[in-house]
């Protein structure tokens, strides 16, 4: 029998005094008796006594805490993602669950992503184990019952900010009546709502635009912090010998596409690298009224994402020569599916570069969706979006009004 170290010693006094120290008499007498008559030496003391095993250094596995945070995670964005960092924080097992179609429907109004593309958001977080469609908005017993036994959930997760039933009661009060609840802190600066509020005010029809609370264009509210980028960071750099992959873009407004395309581009190397455009470079392409999200929102979105491995924060248009050298890039690739594809119409290609040096690849886009299309299912159904974030900001007002001070995050 094999022991791990010599605190089986220090265990067995601890536990089982007596016992123990009638076995070490009797090896101390046979010690002592072989050694005066020249007698054969005692064998080893585990061997002599076999059930001192009990004594063996016990191999306690410490029970992982699974955690469970749900949500609708409509138009995510990176304080959807924080959420999840901070819920990951609080256990070792972070389990997420997507409230269904039906359930936002009924309790906040129509959603703009499909289940589908919602739980492809959700699953592509680096923070995020497991994952339950159709979750329901509200913590039922049954339900909670279900995480308790079932997922053997041992807390449920939620921000500091009130989540109300249409009947005006606490989303959560029967976890907190269990005393299986904990609390995180919101991400300021930014929310579903306030993003709708970004895409009707960028369309190109005054009527919706003007009649639209906050006409004239949108202004981010986030303040981006050093502690924030590196806590979605992955901290690590490639290896010497890594294959290399680069992928830009403007990835604004963060969606299914997205995450598909880069977990494409990861699987052609060992380290993904992606360059995020800067707010000029995407107005000059598109309009004014772009990005929707600025630079350091889009950043720590693609940060969030479990297939990224580093970003460029204001990544250049062109890919130039030194830039491969300098990060090692082992191909470029590009999506078939874009907002804009304008260095095919005459302008100057971006990949010019890395195409001479036969490093460049066009990878089939797995969706179809982009940005455009995402805001235009908003600005096609702007009536019901409109009413929906009046209620909405009404609440938020009184979040901000009555807010206090919460350590953490």
């Amino acid at each position: 029998m094999e022991f791990e170290s010599s605190s089986w010693i220090r265990d067995g006094v601890f536990y089982y005094p007596h016992l123990f120290g009638c076995i070490m008499l009797t090896c101390a007498l046979l010690s002592f008796s072989s050694s005066y008559f020249g007698m054969k030496s005692v064998p080893i003391m585990p061997h002599l006594f076999p059930d001192l095993s009990l004594f063996h250094k016990k191999k306690y596995s410490k029970k992982r805490v699974r955690v469970y945070m749900d949500g609708c995670f409509d138009l995510m964005h990176y304080g959807h993602a924080n959420a999840l960092r901070q819920a990951k924080a609080l256990g070792d097992e972070l389990i997420v669950g997507v409230v269904s179609d039906e359930e936002i429907i009924a309790n906040k109004g129509p959603p703009v992503l499909s289940m589908q593309e919602r739980l492809a958001l959700v699953s592509g977080l680096k923070w995020v184990d497991e994952v339950i469609p159709n979750a329901p908005y509200e913590i039922t017993e049954e339900f909670m019952n279900s995480l308790f036994n079932e997922y053997k959930i041992d807390y449920i997760i939620h921000g500091d900010d009130p989540c109300l039933l249409p009947d005006g009661t606490d989303a959560y009060a029967l976890a907190k009546k269990a005393g299986r609840y904990k609390q995180i802190k919101r991400t300021e600066g930014v929310s579903s709502t306030d993003i709708v509020g970004r895409i009707l005010s960028s369309s190109n029809d005054d009527k919706i635009k003007n009649g639209f609370p906050n006409k004239g264009g949108h202004v981010s509210h986030f303040l981006p912090t050093s502690r924030r980028i590196v806590q979605f960071s992955n901290g690590k750099g490639p290896g010497p010998n890594s294959r290399v992959v680069y992928i830009d873009g403007a990835f604004d407004l963060f969606h299914a596409g997205h995450v598909e395309i880069l977990k494409s581009a990861r699987q052609l190397g060992d380290f993904l690298l992606v360059g995020i455009y800067a707010d000029q470079t995407i107005s000059e392409l598109r309009g004014s009224h772009f990005p929707l999200m600025n630079l350091h929102e889009r950043s720590l979105s693609v940060l969030a994402c479990r297939y990224v491995d580093e970003v460029i924060i204001g990544a250049p248009w062109e890919v130039t020569k030194d830039m491969m050298t300098t990060f090692n890039i082992s191909l470029v690739v590009h999506g078939t599916v874009a907002e804009n594809n304008s260095f095919f119409d005459g302008k100057s290609d971006p990949y010019a570069v890395p195409k001479s040096m036969g490093l460049f690849q066009l990878l089939e886009s797995p969706k179809d969706i982009t940005t455009t299309s995402v805001a235009q299912r908003i600005i096609a159904n702007h009536e019901i979006y409109e009413k929906r974030n009046a209620k909405k900001e009404a609440s938020e007002k009184k979040y901000y009004a009555e807010k206090k001070h919460v350590s953490g995050d």
